[in-house]
């Protein structure tokens, strides 16, 4: 099943996974960007990505990171 900008959680996982040491909250959107793409299974337009779907996975990555911070 290819990724889409929709699937927050799971872009996030994945990030997570790729780069725990990294605060999400540091990532221009321009990197969080370029970092999504380069997932593995990651299969969505880039003219379909908005800047409030770039929140929501910024978001769920933070998320994340605090979950394996504590």
């Amino acid at each position: 099943m290819a990724l889409k900008w929709t699937d927050a959680e799971e872009i996030a996982l994945l990030l997570q996974e790729n780069e725990p040491e990294l605060d999400p909250l540091t990532l221009r959107f321009t990197d969080l960007r370029d970092k999504v793409l380069a997932l593995p299974g990651f299969d969505d337009d880039v003219k379909r990505l908005h800047e409030k779907t770039l929140e929501a996975i910024q978001m769920a990555w933070y998320e994340e990171f605090q979950e394996d911070d504590d």
